[in-house]
């Protein structure tokens, strides 16, 4: 069975897709690209397009496409606690008949307090997976704890690993993935390379062999999402060209 890939919205830069008039226009480039699926950004919804998520499940279906659905809200809140969004955000991934709904880990603490999301996701008939931010919150030491939590509670949470984030909170991404890797559901594939005082986001091609032979250390089966800047006078044509290597690679 081929690899899915997965496009980013946000991957063709929240002006253009502003622009454009929204995600639903994007639908079209990544369709004909090839793509098997598209990761909507809750950030980059209107209010209106927030009431009408049923209407752009919709459109989404009638482009073949499967759908993922990321907010930018963290599992935990400053005290540790879960974050009590959480539920509303399942039932909008649910509106959206999404694979799942990503967030960030926030400030996870003690694995008592992850007790109550296993309501949360019986009741919501979601799944979840949680991201490694380019926060310290995304570091690899606070995410393998999450991890080991989720294992002794029996928790079916699993993890997105952004192979570029790393780099951000000053982790070795070769390092997080040994460490994480059985627990990886979903990959976020960008290169990162010095920009001033911190990096920034390129394609995996535009950069070392370092980004591609990461890719090798993850679960071969788990869905790639393009999350580099997609960009040119083609959008179509370059997505494609991408698609295609994150699948072959």
């Amino acid at each position: 069975m081929k690899r899915k890939i997965i496009v980013v919205t946000a991957a063709y830069g929240n002006e253009q897709i502003r622009a454009l008039g929204g995600q639903l226009a994007v639908l079209p480039i990544i369709a004909e690209a090839g793509a098997d699926g598209v990761e909507i950004r809750r950030e980059l919804l209107s209010p209106k397009e927030l009431s009408h998520l049923a209407s752009l499940s919709f459109a989404i279906e009638a482009h073949n496409l499967l759908a993922c659905y990321s907010a930018p809200e963290p599992l935990c809140l400053q005290d540790g606690s879960l974050n009590p969004r959480l539920p509303a955000l399942l039932e909008e991934a649910y509106t959206l008949k999404a694979l799942w709904l990503k967030v960030s880990l926030g400030h996870y603490q003690q694995k008592a307090a992850l007790e109550q999301l296993r309501d949360w996701l019986e009741e919501s008939g979601m799944a979840l997976v949680v991201e490694n931010d380019q926060t310290e919150c995304g570091q690899l030491a606070p995410m393998q704890r999450f991890k080991a939590a989720c294992s002794v509670l029996n928790l079916p949470v699993t993890l997105t690993f952004d192979t570029g984030n790393w780099l951000w909170v000053g982790d070795a991404p070769e390092e997080a993935a040994r460490h994480l890797a059985p627990a990886v559901s979903y990959i976020h594939v960008k290169a990162a390379v010095p920009h001033h005082d911190r990096f920034r986001a390129v394609a995996p091609d535009r950069a070392d062999e370092r980004w591609l032979s990461l890719l090798n250390q993850l679960p071969p089966d788990a869905p790639r999402g393009i999350e580099f800047p997609l960009e040119g006078d083609d959008l179509t044509a370059v997505t494609r060209h991408y698609v295609n290597l994150l699948r072959e690679e």
